[in-house]
């Protein structure tokens, strides 16, 4: 089972906006960062522009033997050609940002109890289970690592806030690692997402948009356009939707993610094909968000053309 193993001063020192940066060892690995990568918003402009759609990885990207939240599954899933992540910010006890689904820790850990009633030390202490119940050795991280990690490889990480925290402290520490370019915040109403732009109206975000009405709405609340990504859903696709927001220059988003068998990923994969993926694509697509990252990434085409004209 590979491990993710890192220096955090060194990865503190890193700027992927410089120059060549020598490579780094992953678990065996060698993984190397090109430089400079677009800017988030211009990067989201780029595969608009050239039909690239991008992969966002559900709750990180769980797999046999890689738990949700982790960050030694982002690298495992980055290996295979993942870019983006959607993770979980949850607090501690103790004021410690980590990463955490649930409200509880009997799931996806080896303890019990609630996040917010547990301390750092505790919980660092906690072994990770993957979505079959085995240990896997890995530990729940803290938010600043996977930060730090983002900026190392170029990921981004989709930041879905849980109750026990808020925007503020997480906009903290986001500043605080410098990983602003690698970051998008979830936002699942407009007071969510004037919220955020209150903060920082630098910062991406999706936020609920069907077309021109909403983006101006949003806008009216202080959320900057170039900064905004179009989420659309998971019920059905919407291309209508989708061509209404690339006419005002954002970027659609949908998910084919959900309660397993009642989810499109199952309807989608159960031929065996992805032509209903790459249909999505065609169609305007710029973000999907799935629970099946790898089956997906395997068999469209729409993810390598994003990555070979924008990079990243």
């Amino acid at each position: 089972m590979k491990r993710f193993a890192f220096s955090v001063m060194s990865l503190a020192l890193t700027d992927c906006g410089a120059t060549q940066t020598p490579p780094q060892e992953t678990g065996g690995e060698t993984a190397t960062i090109s430089s400079p990568a677009l800017p988030l918003p211009e990067y989201f402009d780029c595969l608009r522009k050239n039909k690239g759609m991008v992969i966002a990885a559900h709750r990180g990207g769980p797999d046999t033997g890689f738990p949700e939240n982790a960050i030694e599954t982002f690298q495992h899933g980055f290996d295979k050609g993942i870019r983006v992540f959607e993770i979980d910010v949850a607090e501690t006890k103790d004021g410690v940002l980590t990463l955490m689904h649930d409200d509880r820790l009997n799931r996806t850990t080896t303890g019990s109890g609630y996040v917010s009633d547990t301390d750092w030390e505790t919980m660092s202490g906690l072994e990770l289970e993957d979505n079959d119940g085995r240990r896997t050795g890995f530990h729940p991280p803290k938010l600043t690592d996977a930060l730090l990690w983002a900026k190392q490889t170029g990921a981004v990480l989709e930041l879905d806030k849980k109750p026990t925290t808020s925007f503020r402290n997480i906009a903290a520490a986001v500043k605080a690692a410098g990983a602003e370019e690698n970051v998008i915040f979830i936002s699942y109403n407009d007071d969510q997402a004037a919220e955020i732009a209150a903060i920082n109206p630098d910062l991406m975000m999706t936020a609920t948009a069907y077309g021109d009405r909403d983006v101006a709405k949003l806008e009216r609340r202080g959320v900057d356009r170039t900064r905004l990504i179009g989420w659309t859903g998971t019920d059905e696709p919407k291309p209508a939707a989708w061509a209404r927001l690339e006419q005002v220059g954002v970027e659609p988003a949908f998910g084919t993610l959900g309660r397993k068998g009642e989810r499109l990923d199952d309807l989608y994969l159960a031929d065996g094909d992805a032509s209903e993926y790459d249909a999505l694509a065609a169609d305007g697509l710029v973000l999907l968000a799935t629970d099946e990252p790898y089956r997906v990434a395997d068999m469209i085409t729409a993810d390598d053309a994003g990555r070979e004209a924008c990079g990243r």
